[in-house]
């Protein structure tokens, strides 16, 4: 099939690649020329055959908006939007109003891979009506990895954005269970290798995980963390997270935890944000502060 993708950064661009690593034609703007194949959103719609498919990758907020306003102008009836950014779930109804208005389509669709995802493939999350999810199908599929798991419809608009979300608030608390764990081995005289203990809990252990994996990896480029700034940043799942537990009154300790520890690197040097940003450079590619 043929896609029209909007957002090329660190993400975009590898998807791009691994679709069309899977036989699909990919369209790809970005505001940067360097990386487009067009230069312009009016370039790319009139480059697609109807119905026509358009992912959008770009930050969530008022970049997606725009993007949505602007399409919403060039697509004609029985196109389909995809947003594969970090939107909140609760915008993901409002593009969907404001396009189907016009006939167009939406699908919400929560994307998980970070920089490892051209070569292991996505774990996708996606909203929206069976009959515009079918549109996008064949790009799921290039995307996701191997086997049976790693792609779920989630269910109706929005539900892909928030399953996302939840998966973000259940990371947040894993690296910050890691990160306390790595700062206490540090503390005690006794343990004279936190790193090979770490290396040690990737096999048998109840504990291991790709994140444990990507711990080893970043003590491997730095046995402590010396370079780092104990600081990490957060990007709004787990916020989001955090928000929809009080309106629905489900209790979230840990994940509320993790997120105020992050608050709280920002107040100091903080050793266990040393591990959390390392983790996050690791997974996603996320800049970090460095001494």
């Amino acid at each position: 099939m043929e896609l029209g993708l909007i957002g090329l950064g660190k993400m975009g661009g590898n998807m791009r690649e691994r679709i069309r690593r899977a036989g699909h034609t990919v369209i790809g703007y970005d505001r940067n020329p360097d990386l487009a194949d067009v230069h312009s959103l009016k370039e790319l719609v009139d480059a697609l055959q109807g119905p026509r498919v358009v992912w959008v990758m770009v930050p969530a907020g008022a970049p997606t908006q725009a993007t949505i306003d602007e399409l919403a102008e060039l697509l004609e009836p029985g196109d389909v939007v995809v947003d594969g950014g970090n939107s909140r779930w609760t915008d993901d109804e409002k593009h969907a109003e404001e396009l189907a208005a016009k006939g167009i389509g939406f699908v919400d669709c929560g994307v998980s891979g970070g920089v490892w995802g051209l070569e292991n493939g996505y774990a996708l999350m996606y909203g929206g009506d069976a009959e515009n999810v079918a549109k996008a199908q064949p790009v799921f599929d290039a995307l996701k990895p191997k086997g049976e798991a790693g792609a779920v419809h989630a269910g109706k608009v929005g539900a892909g954005h928030f399953a996302k979300m939840v998966h973000n608030g259940i990371e947040y608390a894993m690296m910050q269970a890691y990160a306390e764990g790595w700062e206490l081995l540090e503390k005690v005289d006794s343990v004279t290798d936190v790193r090979e203990v770490f290396r040690s809990w990737q096999e048998g252990t109840v504990i291991r995980s790709w994140l444990l994996d990507l711990a080893v990896n970043a003590l491997d480029e730095d046995e402590h963390l010396d370079k780092l700034r104990g600081f990490a940043q957060d990007s709004g799942e787990g916020r989001w997270t955090v928000e929809a537990a009080i309106d629905h009154a489900v209790p979230l300790p840990a994940i509320t935890a993790s997120l105020f520890a992050r608050f709280a690197s920002r107040q100091d040097d903080a050793p266990q944000m040393k591990m959390i940003a390392a983790l996050r450079n690791q997974f996603g590619g996320h800049a970090v502060e460095t001494k």
